[in-house]
C-alpha cells in the first residue's frame, strides 16, 4: 500500500512537472509568435515606405556646404517644392528647434498630405504647409513627408544639424 501511495505521488509530481512545462512552451510560444507579428507588420511598413521614395530626378540638398544625399518622395509637396526651385536654388535659414530637428520657413505654402508619424534622425518634413524640418532626433506629430537623407550615420546628422542654426539649400542639379 506505501508503495503504491509513493508511485502514486511520484505520478502526481511528474503529471505537475510536465503541465508546467507546457504552460512555459505556451508562453514562449505566444511571445515568440507575438514577435513575428510585430517584425512582419515593420517590414510590411518599411516595404510600403520604400514603394513611396524616389529618386527626385535632380533635385539635390546641401546643409551650410555639405552636400546630402536625399531619397525624395514622390508626392504633391515634393513637386511642388522642385517646381519653387526649377528657376534658382531654394535657400532656407534654419533655427534648432527642440533639440532634435531644424526647423525653417519655406516662404509659400505647398500642399500638404499630412498624417500622424513618427520621425526619426534624416526625415525631410514640411510642416503646417510652409515649414521645412529636417530631424537630428525624433518626435511625433502630423507632418507631410518630404524625403529621407540617405548618407549619414544619425552621429554625423546631429553635428550637421545639432550645433547651430544652418541653411539649407535646395537646387536642381544641372
Amino acid at each position: 500500500m506505501k508503495r503504491m501511495v509513493n508511485t502514486l505521488l511520484v505520478f502526481v509530481f511528474i503529471l505537475v512537472l510536465l503541465n508546467s512545462c507546457v504552460a512555459v512552451n505556451l508562453s514562449n510560444s505566444n511571445e515568440s509568435s507575438e514577435q513575428l507579428n510585430l517584425d512582419m507588420r515593420e517590414n510590411d511598413i518599411e516595404s510600403e515606405q520604400m514603394k513611396e521614395e524616389i529618386s527626385s530626378d535632380n533635385m539635390i540638398m546641401r546643409i551650410g556646404e555639405t552636400a546630402v544625399s536625399v531619397k525624395w518622395e514622390d508626392n504633391k509637396s515634393v513637386n511642388a517644392l522642385k517646381e519653387m526651385v526649377e528657376k534658382e536654388p531654394l535657400q532656407i535659414a534654419m533655427s534648432i528647434y527642440g533639440g532634435f530637428e531644424q526647423v525653417g520657413r519655406i516662404g509659400k505654402s505647398l500642399p500638404r498630405e499630412d498624417r500622424e508619424m513618427t520621425t526619426r534622425a534624416g526625415d525631410i518634413v514640411l510642416y503646417s504647409g510652409s515649414q521645412l524640418v529636417v530631424f537630428y532626433g525624433s518626435n511625433s506629430w502630423a507632418y507631410t513627408k518630404l524625403g529621407h537623407i540617405t548618407n549619414k550615420t544619425n552621429e554625423e546628422l546631429r553635428t550637421l544639424l545639432g550645433s547651430s542654426d544652418v541653411v539649407i539649400t535646395i537646387a536642381l542639379e544641372e
